[in-house]
């Protein structure tokens, strides 16, 4: 199964904050059941989880063939969103990436100053993590987009 992985900074817990806003969002452990449930424009996030003390680092793993982005502190799951990853000859590249940027108000230089709220690059020929629209299959242009409380 093609997949990503990404290391990233602690920004993510923001989202637990806004949980309360959002009509797909749940506070829930991430489970196997709760992921199958999860449709286009819904995530998880496990606030109430305790990470262990010793726990490194921050790990995001895209899943392509689902469409789901998972959330890992150490071996922790944290949270899971369902996202929309590039359609055919736009595809989202595989692979270990870091996050080379980040920026809340991003605008794309590629497609017409397209929004890209919460701009996490993972390229320098344009593909990142962002807040965008998830109809529920792959759609973008090799972006991963996520729901705007997620990101």
């Amino acid at each position: 199964m093609a997949s990503l992985l990404f290391r990233c900074g602690q920004y993510a817990a923001a989202a637990a904050l806004i949980l309360p806003l959002v009509a797909h969002a749940r506070d829930a452990e991430p489970t196997a059941d709760v992921v199958a449930m999860l449709s286009a424009g819904d995530f998880v996030w496990d606030s109430a989880h305790k990470v262990p003390a010793n726990a490194t680092g921050t790990r995001i793993v895209i899943s392509i063939a689902d469409q789901k982005l998972y959330v890992y502190r150490g071996a922790t799951l944290l949270a899971v969103s369902a996202v929309s990853t590039g359609k055919p000859g736009h595809d989202t590249p595989t692979g270990e990436f870091k996050i080379l940027q980040k920026q809340v108000d991003h605008k794309s230089s590629l497609y017409d100053d397209a929004p890209m709220p919460y701009m996490q690059r993972l390229t320098w020929d344009g593909v990142a993590i962002h807040a965008g629209r998830d109809p529920g299959f792959a759609d973008s242009h090799g972006c991963v987009r996520v729901p705007l409380a997620f990101a």
